[in-house]
């Protein structure tokens, strides 16, 4: 937004919500700037900034760090789905980062074998993916060496960090999950116990592993800088790494093969993208949750959500019936692209959004989840059966892991990235301190569905970071944490910052909704019709309001981080000035100059 728009803003706030909003000042510079989920991952970005690297080089560091200090929701292993514009090609590109499923599974093997439910452990294993969307991102962009860019996260796996609360809190929570596989005991119940805050957590295996892939990157520095990396990438998916991987799979009955490591390239994909107002949105495609953001907001009008007030009823009634038919579309479409026919223009397109903006009633919410539409003939038809969806009344917290950085330097470059994968749903293979990839828990047992269980693809991933571009004046990374609610929480601050002019710091802080009316994307794709969630720092008759309007309301405690914690790096190209902002829901932090 202009800064007269949020001058303007500001001065129609109150001095108290002014003063009760922020717990912390935006950070602000001119030269750049690095916003994640974990002060210690931000200041590994940081460092790699200060010493000239560029926001690609800084945000593979920061991502690499969240693998290790960040270790209940962040796998070296694991998936790293990254947003990247280059101001030198002056284009936005993203590497997916997500791998697929072993050739050797069959789709329908959880629904011969497991009575159509996807077991914990090893058999939701899919091919490792965030190594090679690091080194993709550092070969294509970055200007530093893997070596370069990992060394914070190798000390901070060997020499150990402090346990922060909600680390220990999450690996209490799921001791019981932990103690199911012996080598996650080892790793992740020190002690025989799970570790408390301020003690030091170490991971020399890990440690070991980077630093087996930067020495291997070493070994062949004479030979250029993209033989280095890709020695680096091959001492993972062919070398020593890969190796114990797949020995480690055989002795465990895993379908990954040396074969589908051997074979895996991220590469690159085109973002999809829409418009609000003047600002260009792009994100991640519909092999991930993504493109609902952008659904969500075609589906609104900056004037009519100012007109109706900020977290009024009426407000929080529209942006959810918004991200439930974004959602029942979501649940009807996506789907590996490779495989699926997604008609993925069609949805994002304004002409469709028109037609579907009507089904949201100012005064009626949908008591489930909406019919999806069919956006080839612009209609709203159900596409799948909403009423055969088995609905949960007992709400429990889905797996929720996963991690964000934001990052812009002082080319104009900007990367976005949300690494994931949970340390308690999958064994570690102990000689390596990883757990390949788990991620499978976001297909679907039923190979009828969109996402349904097929060799070779992939299934629909939750993690999706953003950019925002106003031509000229500004550009703004933007992701979370949170499972379903990242989109949910992201269209949030999104609106906070360019409806309502709310400083950085104050729109990623300000309290959240968040629905859950539609199937969640972890297995066991629970359904809870009707249902929001509203912190507690909004006001009680508000929800009583939306009880009206026929939402079924639960309270979330304040300041809760299954609200998700958005992290973002907000441009203004006219004046010079990032500004960070990093959501205390967790331990972000945002570090500029």
């Amino acid at each position: 937004m202009s800064a007269s728009g949020a001058s303007l803003r500001e001065a129609e706030l109150l001095p108290k919500e002014r003063c009760d909003m922020a717990h912390r000042p935006t950070i602000m510079g001119t030269r750049h700037m690095v916003a994640a989920c974990h002060y210690l991952a931000s200041e590994a970005g940081f460092k790699i900034l200060e010493a000239g690297g560029n926001a690609i080089d800084a945000g593979v560091a920061t991502g690499i760090a969240l693998s290790v200090v960040q270790p209940e929701y962040v796998n070296f292993a694991g998936v790293a789905p990254i947003i990247i514009y280059s101001a030198a090609e002056d284009r936005v590109v993203t590497i997916p980062g997500l791998g697929p499923w072993p050739k050797a599974i069959r789709p329908d093997h959880f629904k011969k074998h497991h009575g159509s439910a996807i077991p914990q452990g090893i058999l939701r294993t899919l091919v490792p993916a965030a190594p090679d969307a690091w080194i993709t991102a550092l070969e294509r962009f970055g200007t530093m060496s893997f070596g370069d860019v990992s060394q914070s996260a190798i000390g901070y796996a060997r020499d150990g960090f402090p346990v922060y609360p909600l680390l220990s809190e999450i690996i209490t929570e799921h001791e019981a999950e932990y103690r199911k596989f012996p080598s996650n005991v080892a790793l992740y119940l020190p002690n025989g116990r799970p570790p408390l805050p301020g003690e030091i957590f170490v991971q020399k295996n890990l440690a070991a592993t980077i630093q087996h892939m930067a020495d291997q990157e070493r070994a062949s520095r004479h030979r250029g800088r993209g033989a280095a990396l890709e020695a680096a990438r091959q001492a993972f998916y062919r070398g020593d790494i890969a190796q114990a991987i797949v020995k480690f799979q055989k002795e465990n009955g895993g379908f990954l093969s040396a074969e589908d490591l051997a074979d895996y390239r991220s590469g690159f994909d085109e973002p999809v993208g829409t418009t609000f107002g003047d600002i260009q949105l792009f994100a991640c495609g519909p092999w991930c949750q993504g493109p609902s953001l952008l659904q969500a907001l075609n589906l609104l009008d900056a004037s009519a959500l100012r007109a109706l007030g900020h977290n009024s009823p009426g407000y929080l009634h529209h942006i959810t019936e918004a991200v439930k038919l974004a959602f029942a579309d979501r649940e009807a479409y996506f789907g590996d692209p490779r495989v699926v026919d997604v008609p993925i223009e069609a949805l994002l397109s304004h002409e469709y959004a028109r037609q579907r903006r009507s089904m949201i009633r100012p005064d009626r919410a949908w008591p489930k989840m909406p019919p999806a539409g069919d956006p080839r003939k612009l209609s709203a038809e159900r596409v799948r059966n909403g009423a055969a969806l088995v609905p949960e009344r007992a709400f429990s917290a889905p797996e929720l892991d996963t991690s964000h950085v934001s990052v812009v330097d002082r080319h104009g470059n900007v990367f976005a990235a949300t690494p994931s994968d949970g340390s308690y749903n999958a064994p570690v293979v102990p000689e390596l301190g990883i757990i390949p990839s788990p991620r499978g828990s976001q297909s679907w047992a039923d190979p009828d569905h969109p996402s349904g269980v097929a060799p070779g693809k992939r299934p629909r991933l939750t993690p999706n970071p953003a950019i925002a571009i106003r031509p000229g004046k500004m550009k703004m990374p933007f992701g979370t944490p949170g499972g379903d609610v990242q989109t949910q929480a992201m269209l949030q601050a999104f609106l906070n910052i360019h409806v309502f002019g709310m400083e950085v710091q104050d729109a990623v802080e300000a309290p959240r909704c968040a629905s859950y009316s539609y199937p969640g994307s972890f297995e066991p794709h629970a359904y809870h019709p009707g249902l929001l969630k509203l912190e507690g720092r909004i006001d009680r008759s508000t929800g009583e309001a939306l009880e009206g309007f026929g939402h079924r309301i639960e309270w979330w405690a304040d300041w809760t981080w299954l609200a998700g914690a958005v992290c973002t790096v907000v441009a203004d190209l006219e004046t010079g000035v990032l500004k960070g902002g990093a959501d205390p829901r967790r331990p972000s932090y945002a570090l500029g100059l």
